[in-house]
This record gives structure tokens, C-alpha cells and sequence, in this order.
């Protein structure tokens, strides 16, 4: 055994042994909290070294400087009331459509596009940023990290007591530290936390719950889209922050809120500085429209079946079928000497035993395809591979998985979809451009119905239209109220 490891069990041994001296003074929670693997030093240093790389895995940051400066405002006023006011907030917008929200130690609060376009009001989008600031100053990453800790979770990065080079191996959870979800003791007092920075500074308290009302009714939709209703959006905030409107309720009253005279909701002051947001994909995403996926930045398009719904993750495209059919769709460096074929059987599916594998050509440009039987947690599965050499250097890659009862019958979508790839030229890339939410007054005539046919949606039209704009089912506009249209 080494000197540093005989170090770290004996340091957790002694927090073991102690107890009470491996708690610490937490006036955010109003109590002493079990943080001796951590410190705030620490905290400061995972969030500092992590910021970057978070970043980047959630899209980068969104290219608006204005709201940018805007949501800045916001929570920085709220983390100048919260226990640790002298600690370095960083607010940043993520340029990502997912519904989300988290913070890293250290101060670093993030929040997606998504969550901004889907927020009614300034007090709602308050009611979040307080709610992860409540997180960051009860320093519940520091806590949940430190039980982990003797738990026997991550015994070999301890490295944080001892100032050793393990300690790249704290600063190495990044994300993965908030995003795993929080207990509900910690959610209740971030909640609780959050309540009491929003009623000193004059916002609506009971703007945490018309989020969460909002929220749910996003996801539902989202699972409705994807043919799982009721089963909910795992990448939503929903998932790492479960919570209910009663508990959030719970939390109103356990923070001792008293009713805030003239509270700030700032509903139509909100809507005009989201006018122009982008809605869904970006371009440095590449756009789903209906069936068709175009990425005009990387110059490519394809179409997949009918039945088939799109979603666009940070590093492939997805396509969901019926049945558990699907398409992935991804990318991949190649060896210009190496043909195609030759790629398919001995680089990306070398762990595969492909058969029929041919060369083909996709709109002009060199391909190879074979195919397999694989099994995978859903049962027995065909899958067919293509693979197309888009540049020198780039090899684009379709995977067509399909339950064998499916395969005949999904052979020629399969083989459209593949044929359907091809290159965009400079007019047409510079043709596309993103959907982006616009703020409209209703005018006489205006309803739900007719507001929501404007809108660039194959399906789901109305009901995007109501979620957006927080209105429930069969609920009318009122006459010059701003909504929010999505619109190309």
C-alpha cells in the first residue's frame, strides 16, 4: 500500500471516528453539513477547471449578448441576498433546446435556451436561478461528494485531501457531479433557499410552481411527440430536480414567505427581451424539420421515413420508428487511402461479422454497406450499416436497426433514407435558417387555433402552441396579451 492511499483511509477513517468534526457550520441550511472532502476552495476549483468543458458538452453558449446580460442581472441580484454573497456567481446560457438547469460548485449557474423560451415571466426564470443558487450556497455537491466518499464511491479520488495530483480526478466529474440528480432533503432546501432569495429581492414566490406547471406539461408533450406519453423527457429538468407543486408549496411556507407586496412578475418586460430566441436546433446543430435533417454549416442533408420521429443529440441524429426501429446517424475521421469497404469491415465495424458488404455510391460520392444480426437489451435486431465518404477526411455514417419480423417491409424507407443523403450547396445552406420564438399581441379574431397554424409544425401545432404560452387545454387569448409564436 502507498503512503498517499494509507493517507486517504486514514483520513476517511477519522472523519468515520469523529463525527462531529467532519461536520461544518452551514448557515444556508440552517444546519451542520458533512462536507470534509470537499472544501470551498475545492468547490471553486472543480467549477473553475470544469466551466470550459461544460460548456462545450452542452452546446456551447448562446450568441446573444443582450440576454445574456439580462440573465446575468437577474441572478446576480439574487445571489448578492444568499448566504455566500461574496462568492463569484457565473451565469451562462446554454445553447441547447433541452429544458434544463444546474449548477457546479463554485458559483457556476447554467441554464438552456430551452428553459428561457419555455418560462412565462422574469419571476419564473427567477424562481430556477435562485433555486440552483439555493444548491451552490448549501454546498450540496460538496455534501453529496463527501457521503459518496465513505460510501465507498470514488475511494480513488480522494487526491482532494491531500493536494496531490489526484485531485484532476475530482476536477474530472465535471457535470456528472450536479447532473445525477439531487436527494429530495436537498431539493426541498434548495426550494426553501430559493424562496427566500425571491421574496427579498420582490419577485413572486409562487412563480416556482407556474414553472413547474409549465415544465410538466413540456415534458408530457415532448413524451407524447416520441409515441411514450406518460413516460416524461429523461434529459428534462423534471429528471434531475423531481419535484411537485405541492412540495414546492411545502417549501413556500417552510421558508416563513410572508406575501410580497406589488411582487415582480415583469410578465411582458420577459417576453420582449426573449423576441427573436431561437426555438429548437441551431445552426451549428443542424435543424430537424419534420422528417428532414439538414446541417447547413456541414453542408449535408437526408430525409428518413415516415413514422420515424427525429431528434438531434450533441454528437449523432436519432430516429425513432415503430416497434424499436431506428436510424443513428453520426460521424467519424477516415483514412483517405482506405476505401470504403475496407473502412465498414475493419475500422467502424470491425467488432461486427458483416455480411454482403458492397461498395455503392451515394449521390455521387463513395460508400460501402453490409449488414448483421446483433442482440441487444430489446431483443434480437437486423442492423445495416453505411458508411459514405463525405471529404477526405470525413466519413458519414447511418445505423438502420430493425426487429427481423420489420426488416422486409422497412428495406425500401431504409434505402431511400441512405440514398436520400446529399450535399448542400451554398445557396441552399444559406437558405436555412433556424425557428425562432416572436412575440405577437392577439388581435381581434386571434385564437389558439388560428395562432398556432402560423407555426412550421407537421404535428403537434396547437399543442406546442399552448405549452409555450402556458395555456391550458380549451383556455381562450385575451385581447392584446403577448404570446409567443414560433415561426421560421
Amino acid at each position: 500500500m502507498t503512503n498517499r492511499l494509507a493517507r486517504l483511509r486514514g483520513a476517511v477513517a477519522a472523519a468515520l471516528i469523529l463525527g462531529g468534526v467532519a461536520y461544518t457550520a452551514n448557515p444556508a441550511a440552517g444546519k451542520e453539513t458533512f462536507t470534509p472532502f470537499m472544501t470551498p476552495a475545492d468547490e471553486a476549483r472543480v467549477g473553475r477547471e470544469q466551466h470550459a468543458k461544460v460548456v462545450k458538452q452542452f452546446g456551447g453558449a448562446y450568441d446573444d449578448p443582450e440576454l445574456a446580460r439580462y440573465v446575468d442581472s437577474i441572478g446576480r441580484l439574487l445571489a448578492s441576498t444568499s448566504e455566500r454573497p461574496g462568492l463569484e456567481f457565473t451565469f451562462t446560457i446554454l445553447d441547447t433546446p433541452i429544458v434544463n438547469a444546474f449548477a457546479l460548485p463554485g458559483g457556476y449557474v447554467y441554464v438552456s435556451r430551452g428553459l428561457i423560451g419555455l418560462a412565462g415571466n422574469e419571476a419564473e426564470l427567477a424562481g430556477v436561478l435562485a433555486h440552483e443558487i439555493g444548491h451552490i450556497a448549501a454546498r450540496h455537491a460538496a455534501e453529496r461528494y463527501s457521503r459518496n466518499v465513505l460510501a465507498g464511491i470514488g475511494l480513488t479520488i480522494l487526491g482532494v485531501l491531500s493536494g496531490s495530483e489526484e485531485l484532476q480526478n475530482i476536477a474530472g466529474l465535471g457535470a456528472e457531479l450536479v447532473l445525477k440528480g439531487y436527494s429530495r432533503e436537498q431539493e426541498m432546501e434548495a426550494d426553501i433557499l430559493g424562496v427566500r432569495y425571491l421574496t427579498r429581492v420582490g419577485f413572486e414566490p409562487h412563480a416556482m410552481s407556474s414553472f413547474l406547471g409549465r415544465l410538466q406539461a413540456h415534458d408530457a408533450l415532448e413524451a407524447k411527440a416520441l409515441g411514450r406519453a406518460g413516460e416524461g423527457d429523461g434529459f428534462s429538468l423534471l429528471s434531475t430536480h423531481p419535484r411537485t407543486s405541492d412540495r414546492i408549496e411545502q417549501a413556500i411556507r417552510a421558508a416563513g414567505a410572508t406575501s410580497v407586496r406589488e411582487p415582480i412578475v415583469a410578465r411582458d418586460i420577459y417576453l420582449g427581451k426573449i423576441d427573436g430566441l431561437i426555438y429548437g436546433d441551431s445552426p451549428d446543430q443542424g435543424f430537424v424539420k419534420g422528417r428532414l435533417f439538414v446541417h447547413p454549416r456541414l453542408g449535408f442533408r437526408f430525409e428518413v421515413p415516415p413514422r420515424f420521429r427525429l431528434l438531434n443529440a450533441e454528437d449523432r441524429v436519432l430516429a425513432l420508428g415503430p416497434e424499436g426501429a431506428r436510424i443513428v446517424f453520426s460521424g467519424g475521421q477516415r483514412d483517405p487511402r482506405m476505401a470504403m469497404t475496407r473502412y465498414l469491415v475493419s475500422v467502424w465495424g470491425r467488432e461486427l461479422a458483416l455480411k454482403d458488404v458492397e461498395a455503392i455510391t451515394v449521390g455521387g460520392l463513395e460508400a460501402a454497406t453490409g449488414w448483421t444480426r446483433i442482440d441487444t437489451r430489446s431483443g434480437r435486431m437486423d442492423l445495416r450499416l453505411v458508411a459514405i465518404a463525405f471529404d477526405a477526411r470525413t466519413a458519414y455514417r447511418f445505423v438502420f436497426l430493425s426487429p427481423p419480423r420489420l426488416t422486409g417491409s422497412l428495406s425500401l424507407p431504409y434505402r431511400r433514407t441512405t440514398y436520400s443523403f446529399g450535399r448542400l450547396s451554398p445557396a441552399e445552406a444559406g437558405r436555412e435558417r433556424p425557428l425562432r420564438i416572436r412575440v405577437v399581441r392577439v388581435a381581434p379574431g386571434n385564437t389558439p387555433e388560428s395562432l398556432a397554424r402560423r407555426q412550421p409544425f407537421e404535428t403537434l401545432s396547437l399543442e406546442r402552441f399552448r405549452v409555450l404560452n402556458g395555456l391550458g387545454p380549451g383556455q381562450p387569448l385575451r385581447l392584446g396579451r403577448l404570446v409567443k409564436v414560433v415561426s421560421e
